[in-house]
């Protein structure tokens, strides 16, 4: 994959880390896109859904996948990008059992699931295993409102992206959706690159 109009030294750096996206939905699909085209060269993915319809609305997913699984349909798409890409495809839902295989090997973590119960169990998972390593979080991708807001917002280890309080109830649309998981895409090239994150 040809990176030469990346910032200098971005690709070098990112491709030394091996990244774990748990959701691949409107966040996680998006991210992954983009830190492909990065040139991050190894990611875990998980999801135990598959594409529906509804979901092309905001999701990295073409008509062609829709009925298909999540994890292994964003695998092809990103393999289209750099087939030279190692991905670790997890088509299960993450549980207490299996949730340390999936984690295992990865410098840090990216949440990008739906339910707020989910975000909480896997960051309270992550942190129990992994106390220094940073989490990066989705927090309040809904509606058309509250742009201003849109931010990181950081506490200790974990990174929060979004406006912090709209509600899935509203619905979503693309470019909120995109612009939040492009904040955790850029948070997660930041940490990576040892740039500090406010």
């Amino acid at each position: 994959m040809d990176l030469s109009r990346n910032v200098k030294g971005v690709a070098e750096q990112v491709r030394k880390f091996r990244i774990a996206i748990a959701g691949c939905g409107g966040l996680g699909s998006n991210i992954a896109v983009s830190l492909v085209r990065t040139g991050v060269e190894k990611l875990k993915l998980a999801d135990f859904d598959n594409v529906e319809e509804c979901n092309l609305n905001r999701q990295h997913f073409f008509l062609s996948d829709v009925d298909k699984p999540k994890s292994p349909s964003l695998a092809a798409i990103l393999r289209r990008i750099n087939p030279e890409v190692e991905l670790d495809v997890f088509d299960e839902k993450l549980v207490d059992s299996n949730v340390g295989r999936f984690f295992e090997g990865a410098d840090f973590l990216i949440e990008a699931f739906d339910s707020a119960d989910a975000k909480l169990w896997l960051i309270d998972r992550w942190s129990e295993l992994y106390p220094d390593k940073p989490v990066v979080c989705g927090s309040g991708v809904a509606g058309i409102g509250s742009f201003e807001d849109i931010r990181v917002r950081k506490v200790g280890n974990l990174y929060l992206c979004g406006d912090g309080k709209s509600d899935a109830s509203e619905g979503f649309i693309a470019p909120k959706v995109a612009i939040v998981a492009q904040l955790e895409a850029m948070t997660a090239v930041k940490i990576m690159m040892g740039s500090v994150v406010e």
